[in-house]
């Protein structure tokens, strides 16, 4: 994981890769387009996901997240831009009940990098603005980001 940008409240990131073993394709249209599945795959992180405006499979549709991390339940509405032609799906916050208490902007992308030789894997990248330096990098909302990719990934492998 790499952490760039730091000091002052500027744009900042931390990334991951995971790596899948399922289909890359299945995986993208999992996270593209069927967010409203990722309550069964990961059902003890994500309780629910409803549109609010727009629907499930176009860009620029709005959907409120509900989920639990560190024990307690926040929400999160989002914007996703969907982006075929480099296999990324990026959420932005429009609204949350914890994450923007410390981040003026906030934004996770999830990048099918493509199969080779050694298999796929997910990039994932949090873009975000603090409101204060003082505050902590996001580091709990990757880790959380991980292990979501991690349970849609066994999902799939179950179909």
């Amino acid at each position: 994981m790499a952490v760039s940008g730091a000091g002052t409240c500027k744009l900042e990131t931390l990334e991951a890769e995971v790596e899948i073993k399922a289909n890359a394709d299945q995986l993208y249209k999992f996270i593209s387009y069927q967010h409203h599945d990722v309550p069964k795959a990961a059902s003890d992180k994500i309780h629910d996901v409803t549109v609010h405006e727009g629907d499930w499979v176009t860009s620029g549709s709005v959907k409120l997240w509900k989920y639990t991390i560190d024990g307690n339940v926040e929400t999160y509405k989002e914007k996703a831009e969907i982006d075929e032609a480099n296999n990324r799906v990026s959420l932005i916050a429009l609204e949350g009940s914890h994450v923007l208490d410390n981040y003026k902007s906030f934004k996770v992308t999830y990048q099918i990098i493509t199969p080779n030789s050694e298999g796929s894997s997910v990039k994932i990248t949090l873009e975000y603005e603090k409101l204060n330096e003082n505050d902590p990098p996001p580091q709990k909302f990757l880790s959380f980001a991980v292990t979501v990719i991690k349970d849609v990934d066994a999902h799939l492998l179950k179909e």
